[in-house]
């Protein structure tokens, strides 16, 4: 098994919280920038956020300040704590490399946000 593999979604209300998880192997943490990313019905899959090796991190405008990406590269784990969540957050949101590497897509994990 190569693809990682998403956890810690559920359905929140608007201004609740929730931490994802993304479980990897080490042949992937050990070199590779680390994004979630997120799409939900008809709409085109987005980058939420990304994290290097070292731990430079970068947000996409619509999250900043609300969600915080972390990685342990020891456990081979990437994390997802999103805080001050809104409905429009509302997607299934699945973890890669950057770039993309289609063997890694899991199954992702569902997050809705009720207003």
């Amino acid at each position: 098994q190569v693809r990682l593999v998403e956890s810690g979604g559920g359905s929140v209300q608007a201004g609740g919280s929730l931490r994802l998880s993304c479980a990897g192997s080490r042949s992937i943490f050990n070199t590779n920038t680390m994004v979630w990313y997120r799409q939900a019905p008809g709409k085109q899959r987005e980058v939420v956020a990304g994290i290097t090796v070292g731990g430079t991190t970068n947000y996409a405008d619509s999250v900043k300040g609300r969600f915080t990406i972390s990685r342990d590269n020891a456990k081979n784990t990437l994390y997802l704590q999103m805080n001050s969540l809104k409905p429009e957050d509302t997607a299934v949101y699945y973890c890669n490399t950057n770039p993309w590497y289609s063997l890694y897509w899991g199954q992702g994990t569902q997050v809705t946000v009720s207003s």
